[in-house]
């Protein structure tokens, strides 16, 4: 079982979220996808320890205020099992790069996040992010790509 942190940053001032386009990594699962920032826990780490790593690597800023919003299971044919620990920050410090290994990093408008190319199973997950919802349990089963199941157990 892969466990990964996403984390979508939002600037409260600009009413903005901070997505990476994957668009530079050889043989990406993401690849052409719009997506918060995160990825994989090192050895010993908590997730908490990853969020805050894996956003300074990626973005050059350092969350000063973030929550973890919930755990999502990925379930696939095709790619690795995962809990993906989801977090959501309103304060951060430093200065912003604009491209990593991955991508381009971009600030969209909250309430157009999801015009943008992501995975079926993200929105199931982005709507009660976005409203607030806190404790979200999820389960997305994917067979090839397409969204085979979704399972809601948050309280």
């Amino acid at each position: 079982m892969l466990n990964t942190t996403l984390c979508y940053i939002e600037d409260v001032s600009q009413k903005k979220i901070l997505l990476l386009y994957r668009n530079k990594k050889e043989k990406d699962l993401n690849e052409g996808k719009w997506v918060g920032v995160g990825g994989k826990f090192e050895a010993g780490e908590t997730a908490d320890e990853c969020v805050l790593r894996e956003v300074f690597e990626e973005t050059g800023l350092t969350l000063t205020e973030y929550y973890l919003a919930g755990v999502i299971r990925f379930e696939s044919d095709k790619y690795e099992a995962e809990d993906m620990y989801l977090y959501y920050a309103t304060g951060f410090t430093g200065e912003l790069i604009k491209e990593t290994s991955e991508g381009e990093l971009h600030w969209v408008d909250k309430e157009r996040i999801l015009d943008y190319p992501t995975w079926e199973g993200d929105r199931k997950f982005l709507i009660p992010l976005f409203e607030g919802k806190r404790d979200l349990k999820m389960l997305v089963r994917y067979e090839g790509d397409v969204l085979a199941e979704f399972k809601d157990y948050s309280l």
